[in-house]
């Protein structure tokens, strides 16, 4: 079977026969039940392929749609103007970029509409581009914008440049509300949500299907649609894994599955890293080695969060739908990127809990936290991390003690703020890593933590200080008998006690019984 891997073009893939979940019985839904809409999904999940099929549908290419569901729903094939706006594969570096790009896209529909030379703005150009277009097909014409908060995302550090952007964007998009007789549909995508007050203040009627349980499964892929596509390539990894079919189901939900876009709707896979593995037949973290926007390690950074609380918060909707507030709380971009997902909801309080939608996300995610909060290099982290635990497992507790003091021995690397709160995450990052290899559990005590380490022949306890000393962290484990629940227990047990100094952000004192 040929796997569409990073082919965006509808065209393509039907002509060339690649694979395709079949999506057209929601994309038929979707351009009968509204005229504007916008959709969010996190990178790579296949937005622009979406696009790309709309754009082949309201041209009337109904030969691309033979044998899948919308040929037998739609009866009346009109071909539309199509205004298709991609504004992923740009640099978006100076106040010029961005109307560079729109005003280079407009002068090519130009070239095809003709234009009016009293037109001067962008809003102007487009408005005439979108009234010809209608006028001369005798069409509504359909406006698709894909990736709409690219440059928005590249200026995030730049408040300058991104508010220069909101004020380009919002007067650009605009127009389609005042040009609605002549629009038959027009469409955002978009990783992120900035909020209407901000861009679409006046979309008004803009609807926003991210989380609408009708359109959850618009994008990516399906465990019914793997089991109805791709059952047989299934066997094949299964084979080349050497396990059981059921236990490489099992293994493919574990590692890519899990992603919800509302309370209750069925999970998604990642179409990227699903389709990776049945391509090479190996498991691996694809989505995470495309990269990972620096910007999400920055927001944690500047708010002084706390990880731990990535999992307990619980969230509304209306927080959750805008990235506007990440200075204040990073849940909003972790969820709209894809890194955090919809775990449950509280009717009561119309509230959403939220986690990692899968193995990959969480394993991935923690090992691109490690540089960002610890003096650990990015080319070191899997080395590193290898050898922590392999020091664990081995018993050699001052090898690994060394590793754990080398977290924090170069100031360059070390996260401005509150220090307490710098050493809970930073321990906090390399011990979810170890929870990965080996059995690791973590408690808080009267507010400091401790840390349980259980390998095959070692259990470590370790207590953790903050200025005060490792004889105190000993003593707290002796007098709470910490190690009480494992005095039967045959392997072989190390109490640790180690003192984080907050004046200079270094662990300065340890001891071992």
């Amino acid at each position: 079977m040929k796997y569409p891997i990073g082919i965006q073009d509808f065209k393509t893939v039907r002509t060339n026969d690649y694979f395709y979940a079949d999506k057209s019985a929601l994309l038929y839904k979707l351009v009968k039940g509204g005229q504007f809409y916008f959709l969010s999904r996190p990178r790579r999940f296949g937005k622009s392929l979406l696009v790309s099929m709309m754009e082949c549908y309201f041209k009337g290419e109904r030969e691309l749609f033979r044998g899948l569901a919308i040929e037998h729903l739609e009866k009346d094939w009109f071909c539309h103007p199509v205004l298709h706006l991609d504004l992923n594969a740009e640099k978006y570096t100076t106040q010029q970029a961005l109307v560079s790009i729109i005003s280079g896209q407009l002068s090519r529909w130009e070239g095809i509409y003709g234009k009016n030379e009293r037109e001067d703005t962008l809003s102007e150009r487009f408005k005439g581009i979108i009234q010809r277009a209608a006028e001369q097909t005798g069409q509504k014409v359909v406006i698709l914008i894909d990736e709409y908060d690219k440059p928005l995302l590249q200026a995030i550090d730049n408040k300058e440049l991104q508010e220069d952007y909101r004020a380009t964007l919002k007067a650009f998009y605009g127009v389609e509300k005042s040009m609605g007789a002549y629009i038959q549909m027009a469409f955002f995508t978009g990783v992120t949500k900035f909020s209407k007050v901000s861009i679409f203040s006046d979309l008004n009627n803009l609807a926003d299907i991210s989380m609408d349980q009708r359109y959850a499964e618009i994008c990516g892929i399906t465990e019914e649609e793997i089991h109805l596509y791709l059952d047989e390539e299934v066997g094949k990894l299964a084979q080349k894994c050497q396990i059981s079919k059921e236990q490489c189901y099992e293994k493919l939900k574990n590692t890519y599955d899990g992603y919800h876009f509302d309370a209750d709707t069925v999970g998604v896979y990642n179409p990227f890293s699903l389709l990776r593995t049945l391509d090479s037949q190996t498991f691996k973290d694809y989505w995470f080695e495309t990269g990972t926007p620096t910007m999400l390690a920055e927001a944690l950074k500047r708010g002084d969060y706390n990880l731990e609380e990535l999992l307990q918060e619980e969230v509304t909707a209306d927080l959750l739908e805008s990235i506007d507030s990440i200075d204040v709380n990073p849940l909003p971009l972790l969820y709209q990127s894809g890194y955090l997902t919809i775990k449950g909801y509280d009717e009561r309080f119309s509230t959403y809990r939220l986690g990692y939608p899968n193995d990959e996300v969480e394993r991935g995610f923690t090992r691109f936290l490690i540089p960002y909060f610890t003096a650990i290099r990015p080319t070191q982290t899997s080395s590193f991390v290898a050898n922590f635990v392999k020091d664990v497992e081995q018993g050699r507790v001052n090898s690994f003690m060394q590793r754990l003091e080398t977290l924090f021995a170069d100031g360059d690397y070390q996260v401005m703020g509150d220090a307490e709160l710098y050493f809970q995450n930073a321990v906090w990052i390399i011990f979810k890593m170890m929870g990965f290899y080996t059995e690791v559990e973590r408690h808080t005590t009267d507010g400091r933590m401790d840390m349980l380490i259980k390998t095959q022949n070692y259990i470590y306890i370790l207590e953790f200080k903050l200025d005060k000393s490792a004889d105190e962290a000993l003593r707290q484990i002796e007098e709470k008998q910490y190690a009480k629940p494992f005095e039967h227990d045959t392997r072989h047990i190390c109490k640790i006690g180690i003192n984080f100094s907050t004046k200079t952000k270094r662990i300065d004192d340890w001891k071992v019984e």
